[in-house]
């Protein structure tokens, strides 16, 4: 620990934030896009098994925890509910034990949601916004889009959409990741996670901007099944120089649908003994009430704003990290 108080990033990179906020602002106002705030601290945190929240309390009496929010996500759908137009948010995200070049424990993350967007026109609306920001070299032509199953392919050679345990096997250890094998047993998704994050991501978004669309239903986060298609779900990620840079979704409105994946992912919670978290009921009771047909998606800012300056480390473009903070 030094005892430096000053920032950790220089005034160039405090400015040229600045004016990526105020451009961002423009362009959800020049699209009729509100601009909504909603709470940090929140009664329930989210249910997905591989983020842990930071959390803090009122007072000492019990279950009085408080979750400090990993996304806006469960609160801007509840205002979705109540048939506000199309939302935006920037604001601040907080997971705990994600410190790294591309991470840090607090972060700012800009999320929107488009009623009565497809995937594809959501696509459009995040090539349209990034084109504004990125430099020419990122843009050569229009963004690269290709199905999680094609590139994943192309990779590995395996079909995400089917899962055979051998060949998964046989191909991790092909390619020098034996480790694999005891590291995702016989989880389909933990394979996907596992070989798209070794083997796959580093090669998209050399050229330019790419999104990796219809991912395979066992990754399903909060994205609804693919109409005519139940092997896959209407998720994209965003990706440029092996970055990701964010997750969107045709949005899940089906409340039963909702809370069966809630109990999925507590019970996925308890198999890896991290902390217990439970269902966010407001968030299922807004869907019960109605959520409209919308797409949505969360960029995060710091790695945008990193890929604008050409830096290598999340570090270089805050003004005060976790280490300086």
């Amino acid at each position: 620990m030094t005892n430096s108080w000053q920032p950790g990033c220089s005034e160039e990179l405090i400015r040229l934030r600045a004016k990526l906020l105020h451009e961002i602002r423009a362009f959800f106002y020049a699209n009729n896009v509100l601009e909504v705030e909603t709470p940090i601290l929140c009664q329930s945190g989210g249910t997905d098994p591989y983020l842990e929240h930071f959390t803090t309390y009122q007072s000492l009496a019990e279950n009085d925890c408080l979750y400090m929010q990993t996304s806006p996500e469960f609160a801007m759908k509840r205002l979705l509910a109540t048939n506000t137009q199309s939302i935006y948010q920037i604001c601040k995200a907080f997971r705990q034990g994600e410190s790294g070049r591309f991470h840090n424990p607090e972060f700012t993350l800009l999320e929107w949601y488009r009623v009565g967007f497809n995937l594809q026109q959501l696509m459009d609306d995040v090539e349209l916004l990034l084109s504004q920001f990125l430099q020419a070299e990122y843009f050569p032509d229009k963004a690269e889009r290709i199905s999680y199953k094609t590139i994943f392919a192309k990779y590995t050679g395996l079909n995400a959409l089917q899962f055979n345990l051998v060949e998964y096997q046989t191909v991790a250890t092909a390619l020098g990741f034996s480790e694999a094998i005891a590291l995702c047993a016989t989880n389909h998704a933990s394979w996907l996670d596992f070989l798209f994050s070794h083997c796959v991501q580093q090669h998209l978004g050399k050229k330019g901007l790419c999104m990796v669309y219809d991912y395979p239903a066992c990754l399903p986060s909060l994205a609804r099944v693919k109409l005519g298609n139940s092997l896959v779900v209407e998720r994209v990620e965003i990706f440029i120089q092996g970055v990701e840079l964010g997750n969107g979704y045709f949005e899940l409105t089906d409340v039963k649908e909702q809370r069966y994946r809630f109990e999925q992912d507590i019970l996925l919670r308890e198999k890896n003994a991290v902390a217990k978290v439970a269902k966010d009921e407001r968030l299922l009771a807004a869907l019960q009430s109605g959520l409209p047909d919308c797409s949505g998606i969360a960029i995060g800012l710091d790695r945008l704003l990193m890929i604008i300056s050409q830096k290598n480390s999340i570090d270089e473009v805050l003004a005060f990290s976790i280490v300086n903070a």
